[in-house]
């Protein structure tokens, strides 16, 4: 079985790890507390959260199954060899079960808060439903010879194409908007944190185990943090540089929003 060649680099793992953890984690919470703070939901973006939802659920799938379960983690290392670590770590799972519930509970909070003429797109919906269609077919495909690494690659191969599409509905609401406006750039800033110390993180473990298999091994996380870097950057250019706020955030996020701006958003 594998194991790791230096003491310190498996601290450093461990700390950029939940580090990493903490940074993602707490970056629902300004999204959570900005809505709470102006009694609305206007400007962000409900495709971003249902595809956000079939992401992370997706990811807890994979990481929780690999992470317990001895027969896949088996079946991993029959795949990839006995030397190689199981690429997910306790903070990977923490994380996927913190994120689909505070995930659910923004959902929540569309239901409860003014959302002007904003809804769910058909295509959205579509999407949503092609997916997890697929992962029940590809479930009762991977049943009979119980094939469930690949079964629960499909999922983070689900997660990863998510990863790729959740953000699109959002920055061109953005766009259309010429506005960030009900769509904290706490949570960016967060993300991206936590984004870049993952890769690291990924990155101590391949130095340490002189191989890169741990990133084509668990290319589902490797892609995520590629993913989550490239569009946390493109928010950052939109909230800085292309629609900056002309107040302090607080106070140009926290007024009510008045019928117009709800109208504008809704065209969007």
């Amino acid at each position: 079985m594998s194991s790791w060649n230096s003491v310190g680099m498996e601290v450093l793992y461990q700390v950029l790890g939940w580090v990493a953890f903490f940074a993602w984690s707490f970056s629902f919470y300004p999204q959570v507390f900005l809505n709470f703070k102006r009694k609305s939901v206007v400007g962000l973006n409900f495709d971003f959260l249902v595809l956000n939802l079939t992401k992370h659920s997706s990811y807890l799938i994979y990481n929780a199954a690999l992470f317990f379960s001895p027969f896949i983690q088996r079946q991993y290392h029959e795949t990839y060899g006995d030397k190689e670590m199981i690429p997910v770590a306790a903070n990977d799972v923490a994380f996927s079960v913190h994120a689909v519930a505070l995930t659910a509970f923004t959902l929540f909070q569309v239901f409860i808060y003014e959302r002007g003429n904003q809804k769910i797109s058909k295509v959205c919906i579509s999407i949503t439903a092609i997916v997890w269609t697929a992962a029940i077919v590809c479930l009762i495909v991977a049943w009979p010879k119980s094939n469930w690494l690949w079964l629960i690659d499909v999922f983070n191969s689900i997660q990863v194409g998510m990863t790729a599409i959740k953000y699109i509905p959002q920055a061109i609401m953005n766009f259309r908007r010429k506005s960030t406006i009900g769509w904290s750039i706490g949570n960016i800033l967060l993300d991206l944190t936590g984004g870049v110390l993952n890769f690291g993180q990924m990155g101590v473990q391949s130095i340490d185990q002189h191989t890169l298999v741990n990133f084509y091994g668990n290319i589902g996380k490797t892609l995520l943090s590629l993913e989550v870097v490239f569009f946390d950057i493109l928010f950052i250019i939109q909230h800085y540089v292309l629609y900056p706020v002309k107040r302090d955030e607080n106070a140009a996020n926290g007024y009510p929003i008045l019928p117009i701006e709800a109208k504008h958003v809704a065209a969007a």
